[in-house]
């Protein structure tokens, strides 16, 4: 799994996760109707924001540090 980390923790994964929770909010605000649709842009939110402040909120899962810049870094 530290090679998962290390992705979400590089540029591509921070793009990945930036794209993907663009892609959750329009899904839950144009495409879902209801609280179903606004859980799912609720949602959305969490990979925007860790891709946008570089955390991985999987990192410490597997005894990583939360810190994008701390993974890169292999503290």
């Amino acid at each position: 799994m530290d090679t998962f980390v290390n992705f979400m923790a590089s540029t591509a994964g921070r793009i990945v996760r930036i794209v993907a929770g663009i892609a959750l909010i329009a899904v839950g605000l144009g495409v879902l109707t209801g609280t179903t649709g606004i859980i799912v842009a609720v949602i959305g939110l969490v990979p925007l924001a860790a891709g946008l402040f570089d955390f991985c909120v999987f990192a410490p899962l597997f005894g990583r540090p939360l810190s994008g810049p701390k993974i890169r870094a292999g503290k």
